[in-house]
Formats: structure tokens, C-alpha cells, sequence
């Protein structure tokens, strides 16, 4: 018996074709179109608000006055990033690189991390809250030099509120900081050459800035923690990456510090807390002395004033007991 051969009824045929010509017709139209004018009809921007006559649409707020380069630029969102960090970061030591991979990269981040964490611990059983949070809150990153020098200088030579108002990525700000980065210096422009990355804190701890030293930069004072406490620094990708950094100083409070000074600020027994206890202890010192000069010089006026009354009364005791000794050689 042969197969039944199912015809389709009227209905679908109706659809299919109208189906049929209506692609056709939409091929037919869009045949003549160049691939650009596909792009142009897929972002088609919607239509405009209607708004009345005579009102200022403006595109930025009045207050606040347009960047001298577009937001959306990447230098300019660095910049932003740049200023807020210099700004916001008390602390900052820098680091010259030299084609550091990724895996040496997140090796030493590793580390440094572990580091930073076991000094805030330390911080935090002695009772110290707001160190204890530095290593926690601490970056690490590496910056576009010339970028990052750009914005060094508008947050040290710009002031928004004696320099115009403006913000600080207007052209009023550029060419403060230019015209005055010709009369002063940051300090940091010697170091601010090659390839950089900079460890900041929101705080200023010696405990910190000593774990860095011993992480990245071990030397004689800064030794590095024993492959038993810290099996990890010494793997193989970690030690390759830590010969490709070198210190190159430090930024503390606005002040510029090189290797050696860096090393001080780690160097500080009990931190800020020893600090303030060294300068106590001076300024203790300083008042103990004072006040010896002072009596010194009372003491030494007095002992003149006395030995000069001395001497002047002495010759008339000398005469009136003179005189006495010899009316007793007369009676006898």
C-alpha cells in the first residue's frame, strides 16, 4: 500500500505565503545598504525630549565647571584616581619594577597581604584601633609615572578655594600647577622615572612600613620572616619578582624621604606611640636643662654677689680682730 502524502490545508498556505513576500519584500529593501548603514540603524539614538523654546539645555553642572579633558577619557579617570589617593594617603612608598608577570605579581601581593595582616593583629591585642586597620586598608598598585606625577602636582601647588574654585581637572588647575611647579619642587621628581608601584596606608605606622621593608625590600634591620613562619616568600615565582623591585623612598605627611630616611620611619621603636613617648622625652629633657642654665646663672650670681661682700668686709674683721688679739698681749 503506498504512503499517504498529507497535503497542507488552504490556511497554511495563505500564511506561508504572505510569510514568503514579506521577507522578500524586507530583503528587497535592505539588500542596497552598506554595513555601516546596518550599524547606524541598530544605534539609532532615541528621539529628544521636547522642551520649550528658549531654555539652556547645559551639560554639566553650573557649580561645577568642565574638565579641561573629557570624563570618560582613561588618563582622566586615573588622574581622579591618582589625586584621591595622594590625598586620602598619608603614607606612600615607592618602588621601581621591572617586568613583573602575573604570577610574581599575585605572589608577592600574597605575601605582603599576610604581612600586613599579622601587624594589625599586633596592633589590635595592644590595644591600638586605629593601626590596627592600616594593613587592611593599605594598596598596592602600579601607577602610570607621568600621570601620577600630573596629579602630584596639582594636589601640592593647586588650592580650589585661593586658585579660581574650579575643580581640580579643570584647565585652571593645570596651569596653576604648571606655573608654580616652575618656582617650587614636590621633591619626589627625581624619583618619579620608569616603571613605579607604591604601597599607601591611610595612616602613618613604623610597624607597617617595617613589615613592607621586610617583605620587599629585606636588608640588614629588616630581615625576612624564616621560611618556617612564611613558607610562601620563598617560592620560586615570589623570589624572582622580589629581585625585579627596588626601593626608591618614601612620601610621609607630604614630606619626601629617600631609601635611607624610609628606613628610619620603619626603624621606630613602638611606632607612633614611641615616637610621641622620644619626643616627650625630649622636650622633658630640653626643660630639665633650661631650667639648670637658669639656676646655674642665679647660683653663679649669688656665689659673685657673696664673695664680693666677703671681700669687702673682710679687712675691717681682719683689723678689729687684730686690735683685740693685741689688747689681750697687753693685759697679759
Amino acid at each position: 500500500m503506498p504512503p499517504r502524502i498529507r497535503l497542507p490545508s488552504a490556511r497554511r498556505l495563505q500564511r506561508l505565503s504572505s510569510s514568503s513576500s514579506s521577507s522578500s519584500s524586507s530583503n528587497t529593501r535592505f539588500t542596497h545598504l552598506s554595513p555601516r548603514c546596518y550599524a547606524s540603524l541598530a544605534t539609532t539614538p532615541s528621539a529628544a525630549l521636547p522642551h520649550d523654546e528658549g531654555v539652556i539645555i547645559t551639560h554639566h553642572n553650573p557649580t561645577q565647571p568642565p574638565s579641561y579633558k573629557p570624563a570618560e577619557f582613561r588618563k582622566t579617570q586615573l588622574h581622579r584616581a591618582y589625586t584621591s589617593l595622594l590625598r586620602s594617603s598619608p603614607l606612600m612608598l615607592l618602588f621601581q619594577h621591572n617586568n613583573l608577570k602575573a604570577v610574581e605579581w599575585s605572589g608577592i601581593r600574597r605575601e605582603l597581604s599576610s604581612a600586613l595582616r599579622k601587624v594589625d593583629a599586633e596592633l589590635a591585642a595592644a590595644g591600638d584601633s586605629a593601626g590596627a586597620v592600616a594593613g587592611e586598608s593599605a594598596k598596592l598598585q602600579i601607577i602610570q609615572t607621568g600621570i601620577f606625577a600630573s596629579a602630584l602636582k596639582v594636589v601640592e601647588f593647586y588650592n580650589p578655594e585661593t586658585d579660581g574654585g574650579a575643580t581640580t581637572l579643570s584647565r585652571t588647575a593645570w596651569e596653576t600647577a604648571r606655573r608654580k611647579n616652575r618656582e617650587l619642587s614636590t621633591g619626589l621628581e627625581p624619583l618619579l622615572s620608569g616603571p613605579l608601584m607604591v604601597v599607601s596606608f591611610p595612616s602613618v605606622s613604623p610597624q607597617h612600613v617595617r613589615a613592607v621593608l621586610e617583605i620587599l625590600s629585606p636588608s640588614e634591620g629588616f630581615k625576612a620572616p624564616k621560611r618556617r613562619v612564611a613558607p610562601g616568600l620563598y617560592e620560586a615565582p615570589v623570589q624572582s619578582g622580589l629581585q625585579k623591585l627596588m626601593l626608591l623612598g618614601a612620601r610621609v605627611e607630604g614630606d619626601v624621604f629617600d631609601t635611607e630616611g624610609t628606613k628610619w620611619v620603619g626603624s621606630i621603636a613602638g611606632g607612633i606611640r614611641g615616637l610621641r613617648s622620644q619626643l616627650v622625652y625630649m622636650l622633658q629633657s630640653v626643660g630639665a636643662g633650661v631650667t639648670t642654665t637658669l639656676e646655674g646663672a642665679a647660683k653663679s650670681l649669688y656665689v659673685t654677689v657673696e664673695s664680693r661682700r666677703q671681700d669687702m668686709e673682710g679687712p675691717a674683721e681682719g683689723e678689729s680682730s687684730s686690735a683685740t688679739a693685741e689688747g689681750a698681749e697687753k693685759k697679759e
